[in-house]
């Protein structure tokens, strides 16, 4: 059984560092509040350490908590909330140091 997946994009678009950023993940509803989003937005972190990326941008949906969680355990820095050009939802943009 799949439990997940992310994706990991090397570089950024103007879009992307909007909406989008660098990571991307999902977790199976199933599977949610396991831990599971967290293990795997750190195990992508480490890809990204590992091909030199130094900062990278994630965001989601401002009323998602449970990503919302996911990304600040990781070390997410709150750097800006703004509406989505796709959905119309308001959406919060994180940073990472790596």
């Amino acid at each position: 059984m799949i439990l997940g997946e992310s994706r990991l994009r090397h570089s950024l678009t103007p879009a992307l560092e909007h909406h989008g950023g660098h990571i991307g993940y999902v977790i199976r509803p199933s599977q949610r509040r396991k831990g599971y989003g967290t293990l795997i937005l750190a195990l992508t972190l480490e890809k990204a350490r590992a091909l030199g990326i130094q900062r990278v941008r994630i965001t989601c949906d401002t009323d998602n908590t449970g990503s919302v969680r996911i990304i600040e355990k990781n070390g997410g820095i709150l750097s800006a909330q703004v509406i989505s050009e796709r959905s119309g939802k308001l959406i919060s943009q994180y940073w990472i140091d790596l």
